[in-house]
């Protein structure tokens, strides 16, 4: 029984005087009690009120009525006010609190738990139901729980889960003796926290953590290592249902509870579950050109459309290629928690074999011949790095991890550094990515058989301008030290040697299917670190544009032939120009040229090359992906042998589209936005379409323009609603049949 003081001590004197008084009508002592008798019958009245309020409350059961779940404070706290969610969303490791309102006020001997559940039944044995008991300081699973603060019918607990919980979706309900409150909106997000300490995913640099969590815009480097440049991507972590897109992914991952308590797990099932090719993921990968029954890959500006649908439908969404799939799961990464960027590498290697050696094949007019290379050189690709500690590798691994959701690829950046490709998952994938050797050989006709000749070796051209953006800033941060020590150097060669030491060996040997004929004298019994290829006649070959690249010109080309050593050379060159898709497969075979020159010592010859634009635009425009030009030189010097091969591709220039909208806006207030693009190419852009959206302005929009000739102006306008502060871009590109890449961004901040 509760035992309560129910008077206080001035009261208390009063009652012990008035027990000695006479009779109110006395006249004993001439005075006048009637006063006093009133004052002992008030306290009297009070004593009885109190007690039968108390028994009242000894009788009456406490039941939780409502539970406010502080979402304004909590999500502020959390850095997690911008998802757009009904529920609370809050982060492990980091206190929390709840309102809870109840049928009377709460007394000593009450008992009152939270109980926050896991999955399907969850269950105390299996650790994924936790009764949080304020008396207790920790449960065993390390979460924590406090009375803060008790005001009448309602009280406010602290909670702080462990910096280690299982990631994922929580039911909250308030039992008090044998009676459960089911509170509305009763599921709490859990996330990974980069703000905690104890959590694996610490980032200690807040700059960092804006730029690796919290940001939702950015940029997907592309193109080739020649001609790089930025494709601007929303990633829209904060969209509504990109989080419960992302909360599926983990459910539909099958993790276990252990699993989810750790980034490494997460990050690669993501990574696999991004890619619907063989698991009903996210994206179904498509690189044939034809992209009939979905979307085209280079229509995509961001990855919200792509989750959101997903969510929605829970089946893949066609199509991706290498960077929507980094896009996508740079999303699902930063909404989870992990802090993650978008990395892309150029020239970027696909070793078949794991020999950290990619095998390129020519005709004698120096046309690549894609049909016989098992292996490929991608202009770029793009994968993702995610910031965390790795407790299951040796020391010094923590820090970024490469996770490729392409092929479905995991590993350390410091083990690609290093060359440790035994490490887990498949690091010698992302390592020959960076750093395999590019072996190039002619294909002859002798006796009518294939002979194949080797004509060149480059040690330093695969995994360039490994890039990413800059923190803070709209530019591209260069981070190819992260991956691999400078090109040439010894700690480079090194490397390679320690890797090779892990793969299986395999000599030079062309490793086509077709050879017939293969000189034997070349065949090595031991992995080969190659070097590269150094020529008696110091002969270099260098490409390029001599007239600006615009679709429906003619290509003007030249190959510039250089000597630098005395001697009279006489020089066989071959050239080629053909158009290729970014994975390096070539689409069509454009014009060849075939020069005899003469060069002294140190000396140059430049030789041009011109491709009309009826040799290339028909079949410019039938492909539903960006295609760059491919040019190709073989030189072979007749007095010493020496043989040198260069390429490069080179990217099409395309007009740009203006955005105008004002620099500054009002929160909930309208303002409209303009789009403007002039056609200055030759040729007329047929079906054009305007993809616009603005991640807390506008919803995703498509403008249908037609055909758009040339010279003429397209003009389109959104009227804009910003509903979230702070700085907010609006992105917009244009596909037509012609064209596929143009892209434009502008940025606007909204003010209360």
């Amino acid at each position: 029984m509760l035992k309560v003081d129910l008077l206080t001590p001035q009261s208390k004197t009063q009652i012990k005087r008035a027990a000695c008084l006479p009779s109110p009508h006395s006249e004993a002592s001439g005075r006048d009690y009637s006063g006093a008798w009133k004052l002992l019958a008030s306290q009297a009245s009070r004593v009885d009120t109190l007690t039968r309020t108390m028994s009242s409350y000894a009788g009456t059961s406490l039941k939780a009525t409502g539970v406010d779940f502080l979402k304004s404070q909590n999500t502020r706290e959390h850095h997690t006010d911008g998802y757009n969610i009904k529920n609370l969303v809050v982060r492990r490791g980091q206190p929390f609190k709840v309102q809870v309102s109840l049928n009377r006020e709460l007394n000593a001997a009450d008992k009152l738990s939270l109980h926050l559940g896991i999955g399907e039944n969850p269950t105390k044995i299996r650790g994924s139901l936790m009764s949080l008991k304020p008396e207790r300081e920790q449960d065993f699973n390390g979460w924590k729980i406090s009375l803060v603060k008790k005001a009448g019918k309602e009280c406010v607990l602290s909670v702080t889960s462990s910096p280690n919980a299982p990631v994922g979706k929580y039911t909250l309900n308030v039992k008090t003796g044998a009676h459960i409150y089911k509170p509305e909106n009763g599921v709490i997000y859990l996330l990974f926290n980069p703000w905690c300490k104890d959590d694996a995913v610490f980032m200690p640099d807040e700059a960092q953590r804006k730029e690796y969590v919290l940001n939702d815009t950015g940029y997907i480097y592309v193109g080739s290592a020649y001609n790089i440049y930025d494709r601007p991507w929303n990633f829209g972590q904060f969209e509504e249902f990109v989080l419960d897109a992302c909360m599926y992914l983990l459910d539909k991952s099958k993790l276990s509870l252990t699993n989810r308590r750790d980034p490494a797990h997460v990050s690669r099932a993501m990574s696999a579950l991004v890619n619907a090719n063989d698991d009903s993921g996210v994206l179904l990968g498509n690189w044939s050109g034809n992209y009939r029954g979905g979307t085209a890959p280079m229509d995509w500006i961001g990855s919200v459309t792509i989750l959101q649908k997903y969510y929605k439908t829970k089946k893949p969404i066609s199509y991706g290629q290498c960077w929507v799939f980094a896009g996508v799961l740079n999303t699902v990464m930063r909404c989870l928690g992990v802090p993650a960027r978008c990395v892309s590498t150029f020239n970027s290697a696909h070793d078949t074999e794991e020999n950290l050696r990619v095998d390129v094949y020519l005709n004698e007019a120096g046309e690549k011949l894609n049909w016989m290379s098992l292996d490929s050189v991608w202009n770029f690709h793009v994968w993702n790095d995610v910031w965390m500690k790795r407790t299951d590798l040796p020391d010094g691994f923590d820090g970024w991890q490469a996770i490729d959701s392409t092929p479905q690829e995991q590993s350390q950046v410091k083990a690609v550094r290093e060359g440790d490709v035994y490490l887990p998952f498949d690091a010698k994938f992302v390592y020959a990515e960076v750093n395999a050797d590019r072996v190039y050989w002619i294909v002859k006709k002798v006796n009518g058989k294939d002979k194949f000749i080797r004509v060149g070796t480059e040690t330093q051209d695969i995994g360039r301008n490994i890039s990413t953006k800059a923190v803070g800033q709209n530019r591209r941060e260069d981070i190819t030290l992260e991956y691999k020590y400078r090109e040439g150097s010894k700690e480079e060669r090194k490397a390679m040697e320690r890797a090779c030491s892990f793969i299986r060996p395999s000599g030079l040997t062309p490793r086509s299917g077709y050879a017939m004929t293969i000189d034997h004298n070349m065949i090595a019994n031991k992995p080969v670190v190659l070097h590269e290829t150094v020529t008696k006649s110091g002969i270099r070959l260098e490409i390029t544009n001599t007239e600006a690249l615009h679709p429906g010109n003619p290509l003007e080309l030249a190959i510039t032939v250089k000597t630098s050593t005395p001697g009279s050379w006489t020089i066989d060159l071959a050239g080629s120009c053909q158009l290729q898709y970014y994975t390096g497969k070539v689409q069509a075979n454009l014009g060849t040229i075939k020069e005899t020159i003469k060069l002294e010592g140190q000396s140059e010859m430049q030789i041009p090359m011109k491709i009309a634009p009826d040799a290339y635009m028909k079949a410019f425009a039938s492909v539903d992906d960006e295609v760059l030009i491919l040019v190709t030189a073989i030189a072979e010097v007749k007095e010493t042998n020496d043989k040198l091969t260069k390429e490069t591709s080179m990217r099409f220039e395309y007009p740009p589209i203006s955005i105008q909208m004002p620099e500054m806006a009002k929160l909930n207030q309208e303002f409209s936005c303009a789009f403007i693009f002039k056609n200055k190419l030759n040729v007329a852009l047929e079906n054009c379409k305007l993809l616009v959206e603005g991640l807390g302005i506008f919803k995703m929009t498509t403008f249908d323009q037609g055909d758009i000739m040339p010279g003429k102006i397209m003009k389109s306008e959104v009227i804009c609603t910003p509903t979230r502060l702070g700085e907010k871009k609006i992105v917009a590109k244009l596909i037509s049949n012609q064209i596929k890449g143009i892209s434009s961004e502008k940025a606007v901040t909204i003010i209360e």
